[in-house]
């Protein structure tokens, strides 16, 4: 079997190799957590003090995070404090500059554009082949018209949710591990083993919980590829956009993290049957879309 073209990594990784020792990189996590838990302390005592009664209902409870459309783009918006955090890790830990994390910026955007057209190209093809459904009608979660005016803001958020997550896992990550480690396993298996882990939700999720967190970890793996297929975080960010964009604004699971979608699916994350019929799917349309993304990323 062929060995995937990894070149391209190199711009990523290079520089990171300077400061590729493993206690830097901890260090650098060390400081990514304190920087995302000390902006949360400070943007939570600010919706407290200004909205004390919405503070305590939409985010007291965890279960209930996210279920109402502003504690949503709250929470979504909150995930720049880990880029935040990781801009302070490169630059304090790592001596380097942020943008390497991303790769050049305009290499980055226009493999963003290229995967994002071909991805809603694939969303085109998918929503005009025969119905799908899930055993029972979709629930209207939200109103259309409200739903279409908080779109430019709940993309916004979205966006930001995924590009922290790239660039924390993806970025970070991978490139300081393949800065100390030659080979993929390492670089690409730990931060998606690591990603994988935050999706493990065994409370909400059930016996579900490890077959999610295994979608999460082979999601992981194939961002890790098309990043350094790539080049830049670009192209995973795209896929990831894409993804998100679905499962949160379009057809959510019902409870938390539901807020802002038009629709919810007609069963729990919890269900064993039919939430495990829809993963077989889902794993195979993230197969369709990260081909897609390698496809669009040749012309």
């Amino acid at each position: 079997m062929p060995r995937p073209d990894y070149h391209a990594h190199e711009q990523l990784v290079g520089p990171a190799r300077p400061a590729r020792s493993l206690w830097r990189l901890i260090v650098g996590l060390l400081v990514v957590g304190g920087v995302v838990l000390g902006l949360n302390i400070v943007a939570n005592s600010v919706i407290l003090s200004l909205a004390p009664d919405y503070w305590l209902s939409e985010f007291a409870a965890p279960d209930m995070q996210g279920d109402a459309p502003v504690s949503m783009l709250i929470l979504l918006a909150s995930f720049g404090f880990v880029i935040a955090g990781v801009a302070v890790a490169v630059s304090a830990v790592q001596k380097r500059r942020f943008q390497g994390v991303v790769g050049p910026l305009s290499q980055a955007l226009s493999q963003f554009w290229q995967v994002s057209r071909a991805l809603i190209l694939l969303a085109v093809v998918l929503f005009v082949l025969p119905p799908w459904d899930m055993g029972a009608a979709f629930e209207q979660n939200m109103a259309f018209t409200p739903w279409l005016l908080l779109l430019p803001a709940s993309l916004g958020v979205v966006l930001i949710q995924t590009s922290a997550e790239e660039t924390l896992f993806r970025g970070y990550l991978q490139q300081s591990l393949a800065a100390r480690f030659s080979s993929p396993v390492i670089w690409m298996g730990l931060p998606s083993a690591l990603f994988a882990l935050g999706h493990y939700v065994p409370d909400e999720a059930g016996e579900n919980a490890i077959l999610i967190a295994l979608w999460a970890g082979v999601f992981g793996c194939l961002m890790a590829d098309l990043t350094a297929r790539a080049g830049t975080l670009g192209p995973a960010i795209a896929v990831h956009l894409f993804n998100n964009i679905v499962a949160l604004l379009l057809m959510a699971m019902p409870g938390a993290l539901s807020g802002l979608s038009l629709y919810l699916v007609p069963f729990a994350i919890s269900d064993i049957e039919p939430m495990r019929a829809w993963l077989a799917v889902d794993f195979a349309t993230m197969l369709v879309t990260w081909l897609t993304a390698r496809l669009a990323l040749r012309r």
